[in-house]
């Protein structure tokens, strides 16, 4: 099971980034777990989210969901600054 990191720009406060139960609600039946949430000391509209997902097609498709795009606005997720990167073996 990868471990993936999703970062991005936020355009609420960290506060509510990290109080949203969306995380959960989107990735949870997914069946995604261990899901752990960072702020940029430096700049706390710069978050990042790290999780192991055990299915990247069905993440890749709930990405593109109205559900996904709903709760990135609730979040304050900037969608175009999005980037995913996936745990790669030797």
């Amino acid at each position: 099971m990868p471990t993936v990191i999703g970062h991005h720009n936020i355009a609420k406060d960290a506060k509510h980034w990290l109080n949203s139960p969306k995380r959960a609600e989107l990735f949870g039946p997914l069946g995604i777990t261990n899901i752990r949430t960072f702020v940029d000391p430096q700049n706390p509209t710069r978050v990042a989210v790290m999780m192991d997902v055990p299915d990247m097609d069905a993440l890749a498709a709930a990405m593109t969901s109205k559900k996904a795009a709903d709760a990135m606005g609730h979040d304050g997720v900037v969608p175009e600054s999005l980037v995913i990167l996936v745990e790669s073996k030797r």
